[in-house]
Order: structure tokens, then C-alpha cells, then sequence
């Protein structure tokens, strides 16, 4: 039995003087409360935030999986990223196809907006804006879901960019914390 309603419901509300955002124990929560086999799924998508395991092989694998979340997050992921590789080897002057995973993909719809993400100067600026198209990418998925696997994948996937912002700027993990919640209440009127 999926217990989906209830793994949305308990997850914590953050307090407005809280001051450590403990990402890996809510995802730790999260896991033990699926199943063995949403488990597994969850800690697949979790491989893909190990830049060890990212590989023509994982993107493949990921492509063919039976979780509609899991082919389309990975499939946008894909193309971002080989959209920063290709945009670091022009202005490094390197190989045209150096380090790009050639994995046919469905047309990227949003190649111009993470162009002229890069094409700007800040560098926090810029991963700030991929990750927010990121986090529409992850609205956009689960629009529809409500109490599904695809809706925890989709608060999994922002929690980690949560934590990557509590790493890099405290402030802004906290604020994209403070909106994960506000969304998850507005959502399921809790």
C-alpha cells in the first residue's frame, strides 16, 4: 500500500528562526516511509545528483525508466547540462563535442533561455536562474499529481536544491525552504 498522503503530510514546517536545514534527514524520512520499491526510485533519482554516477549510461538508464518523473526530469537534465558543456567548450575554445552525452532527446524547448542564462556575467546569478527553471521544470511534472510517487520525486528533487543553496548561500536555501512548504500547504490544503 502507497502511502503517499501521509509522507506529504508530515514533512516538517519550517520555523522562521530555525537555523539548520537538515535536507539529508527529511529525504532519509521520506525514504523510509516508501516502499521497497518507490525506495528505489527515489534513491535512483538521488543518483543523479552524484556527479560520479552521471554517465551515458545512468542518462540511459534513466530515459527507460518506468517512472514518468524519472525520464522526464533526467531528459531535461540531460539537455541542460549538455547545454553548459557546450557552451564551456565555445568559450574555452575546446572540442566542439568534448564531454557532451550524445543521447537523442525530444527538441529542448528551453535551449535559449538556458543560453542566455550562461551568457550572463554573475555566476551565482546564473546557477540561481538554472535552478529556478529547474524548479518549474519539477512544477511542470507534477502539475497533475497530487498524492503520487511522481509529487514525492518532485519535492525530493527540491529539497536537493534546497540544499545546495543552504550550501552555497544560506539565505536563499532558506527562502526556497519557506516556498516548498507555502507550495506543499497551498497544494494539499494542509
Amino acid at each position: 500500500m502507497n502511502n503517499y498522503e501521509y509522507i506529504i503530510a508530515s514533512l516538517p514546517v519550517l520555523e522562521k528562526d530555525e537555523k539548520d536545514l537538515d535536507t539529508d534527514a527529511l529525504i532519509g524520512q521520506i525514504k523510509e516511509l516508501c516502499s521497497d520499491k518507490d525506495r528505489r526510485t527515489v534513491e535512483f533519482l538521488l543518483d543523479g545528483y552524484d556527479g560520479s554516477k552521471l554517465s551515458e549510461s545512468f542518462y540511459r538508464e534513466a530515459l527507460k525508466s518506468g517512472s514518468r518523473y524519472i525520464r522526464e526530469f533526467f531528459t531535461f537534465d540531460l539537455n541542460v547540462r549538455n547545454s553548459k558543456v557546450k557552451y564551456l567548450n565555445e568559450a574555452l575554445d575546446r572540442p566542439e563535442g568534448k564531454d557532451v552525452i550524445e543521447i537523442e532527446t525530444d527538441e529542448f524547448s528551453e535551449r535559449s533561455k538556458i543560453e542566455g542564462i550562461l551568457a550572463g556575467s554573475n555566476l551565482l546569478a546564473r546557477e540561481r536562474d538554472i535552478d529556478e527553471l529547474f524548479w518549474q521544470k519539477i512544477d511542470e511534472l507534477t502539475e497533475m499529481e497530487v498524492f503520487s510517487l511522481d509529487r514525492i520525486l518532485g519535492l525530493v528533487s527540491k529539497i536537493k536544491i534546497i540544499d545546495r543553496w543552504v550550501k552555497l548561500d544560506r539565505q536563499t536555501g532558506r527562502e526556497l525552504f519557506r516556498k516548498l512548504v507555502k507550495e506543499i500547504k497551498e497544494t494539499h490544503g494542509i
